[in-house]
């Protein structure tokens, strides 16, 4: 196991100490979120009962190849919590989610729930978000127009930065929800929820990587330890 890899599993055998027999949990995707997978997989096997609501096809299937058993929103319209990865996180609990490409789902399963824990390494944690690409998850429908849009709007709130169609291979990649994702180089995000209502007005976005108000917890690991930041 490398180190990075090493980083993650702490922090995903951290998380564990939250989550509690009977659980409805939602579980979130990503290199991070797969770790926190194998270790609940393991306290599963040893008789922890609960019911997980995948964030994304993916761990959807790792959870089944590892049996731990699995149920939908549809079924558990609320659940009790929400273990997650994330792409940057700054002092205030506010997130940039999407690299992996299950934003909408990730964002509604935290929605959904009572309470959300963020797993990362240390270097996740940010001063100001903006750094990590910001994802934008579009409807393929007029895309060239929610693209224009969005550069306006960012714009019009000092923000510059290449904005990308996200790719897989030659082709656009194409979320689980049938959408396309633009990654917004914004660079620095001073004002992440101004720039959340200003994305979120744009008819042809689905949603973004900003989540805002929904982390409670971030477990953050490096060499030296695990720390923990609450809201």
């Amino acid at each position: 196991m490398n180190d990075a890899a090493r980083l993650k599993e702490d922090a995903a055998r951290h998380a564990l100490d939250y989550v509690e027999d009977g659980m409805r949990l939602g579980i979130g995707s990503g290199s991070t979120a797969e770790a926190f997978v194998r270790v609940l997989a393991e306290r599963v096997a040893a008789g922890l009962q609960l019911v997980g609501v995948p964030t994304s096809e993916r761990t959807a299937s790792l959870c089944r190849e590892l049996n731990v058993p699995l149920s939908t929103l549809e079924e558990l319209p609320e659940l009790d919590l929400a273990i997650d990865g994330a792409d940057e996180v700054d002092p205030q609990l506010r997130l940039i989610k999407g690299g992996g490409g299950a934003l909408l789902r990730e964002k509604i399963v935290a929605a959904a729930s009572a309470r959300m824990i963020v797993i990362a390494d240390s270097s996740k944690l940010v001063d100001t978000l903006g750094a990590f690409p910001l994802p934008i998850e579009v409807n393929g429908f007029g895309a060239v127009t929610t693209y224009l849009a969005i550069e306006r709007a960012a714009s019009m709130m000092g923000l510059s930065g290449a904005l990308t169609l996200r790719k897989n291979g030659d082709a656009p990649f194409i979320t689980d929800g049938g959408h396309l994702i633009i990654d917004a180089s914004f660079g620095r995000i001073p004002d992440p929820e101004a720039l959340s209502a200003a994305i979120h007005a744009i008819p042809g976005v689905v949603e973004h990587g900003l989540f805002l108000g929904l982390a409670n917890m971030a477990i953050l690991a490096d060499p030296e330890g695990v720390k923990v930041l609450n809201s």
